[in-house]
């Protein structure tokens, strides 16, 4: 493993250098896109069994005070005042126009204290505009960037909290979305119910200090070779296709400052109906997403494919429709799963019945595509 002085490294470098993995710059940090095997196998090993992953280069940001609340409730797209201490919730940050800044994960820490996750590549940029409404709105707010006072990895697949049981029956025993807070070694650790593959499992956060002990410590109470066995070390090559598979959406990809939020097929996270006499908040860009819905909804929406081609799709490719480009690809990949060519991408919304066929521009040949419904992978 080469190390470059002008990246972040991971709490977790000298794990990934024992375990030869291929390290490349993303965000700024240098992390593992993939280990001694390949990117299918990882994605397999996730499916099947379970995967480690470092994801230490998100951001993890504090907020404190009396107005934490009315904070995160006039800028994220859920609800969070009625949130429940211990409980997480996946949701948008917009700006005025509806687009989006990032996409989040907050969890209520107690009655005046939230932790917020989000996407390494805007965590700078959340945090301006954090700092920028709480100068705006006067709120009583204290933020601290925990990024790299801390790490986080998540562990993902259909046995581990069948293994995590063996070492705390508390958290096997968490309701999706919920988190925990332990403490091992004198530390907090949070132990959250999320993942972004599609499958179980949780994603921890602890301090930096003591994140290649907790590991050792983890897999040794699971104990046996056959155990260790089914919990791998996996990196961001194979993070990517799991949720590609899962209809996940990703910053930079389905999600932008210039795209809609109501395109993007997660209405689940956006709570139009908040009003100042119900939450005492409402949250930035819904005056406009309100807009877009009563003329009737954005002009395109997020779809998935399959493809009839050995060929993958790739993000910026055209979609045609009858020779004409219509919409674009935002992700693609060939699924290990499925064993054939997947992608997501933007089409006008009267274009989005489940069947309807395209073909995608990928240069020398166009790719047979047909509307499937989200996501492709349903564990």
């Amino acid at each position: 493993m080469t190390q470059n002085a002008t990246l972040k490294q991971s709490p977790l470098a000298q794990y990934h250098a024992d375990y030869h993995a291929q390290m490349v710059e993303y965000a700024g940090w240098e992390m593992p896109i993939k280990y001694e095997t390949s990117i299918k196998d990882e994605h397999e090993q996730t499916r099947n069994s379970g995967g480690i992953f470092d994801v230490s280069h998100m951001g993890r940001l504090t907020f404190k005070g009396k107005d934490a609340i009315r904070l995160l409730e006039h800028t994220c797209s859920r609800k969070i005042g009625s949130m429940q201490e211990g409980q997480c919730r996946y949701g948008l940050i917009c700006n005025e126009q509806g687009g989006v800044l990032d996409d989040v994960i907050v969890n209520r820490m107690g009655e005046k204290e939230l932790l917020v996750v989000v996407n390494a590549s805007n965590r700078d940029k959340i945090i301006g505009h954090m700092n920028s409404v709480i100068a705006d709105r006067g709120f009583d707010v204290k933020m601290e960037d925990r990024t790299e006072k801390t790490a986080m990895i998540a562990i993902q697949g259909p046995k581990v909290m069948e293994l995590i049981g063996k070492v705390s029956s508390e958290i096997q025993d968490l309701k999706r979305y919920r988190f925990l807070v332990k403490n091992l070694m004198i530390a907090k650790v949070i132990v959250a119910r999320t993942g972004y593959t599609g499958e179980d499992g949780v994603e921890v956060i602890m301090p930096s200090s003591i994140v290649k002990m907790a590991i050792s410590m983890l897999m040794k109470e699971m104990g046996d070779e056959e155990a260790q066995e089914m919990l791998k070390p996996c990196g961001l090559g194979a993070r990517d296709t799991l949720r590609l598979e899962a209809g996940m959406p990703l910053y930079g990809h389905e999600l932008g400052e210039d795209i809609n939020a109501l395109s993007c097929g997660i209405d689940f996270a956006i709570a139009l109906d908040k009003s100042v006499e119900n939450e005492g908040e409402t949250f930035i860009g819904q005056e406009a997403l309100l807009k877009t819905r009563d003329a009737g909804g954005p002009a395109t929406k997020l779809v998935g494919f399959e493809i009839d081609s050995k060929r993958t799709p790739r993000q910026g490719m055209p979609i045609l429709l009858d020779g004409t480009q219509v919409g674009t690809v935002t992700s693609g990949c060939a699924s290990p799963t499925l064993g054939k060519s997947i992608a997501m991408g933007f089409v006008p919304s009267d274009k989005t019945e489940v069947g309807t066929k395209f073909e995608i521009d990928a240069g020398r040949a166009t790719l047979p595509a047909s509307i499937v419904k989200l996501p492709f992978y349903k564990r």
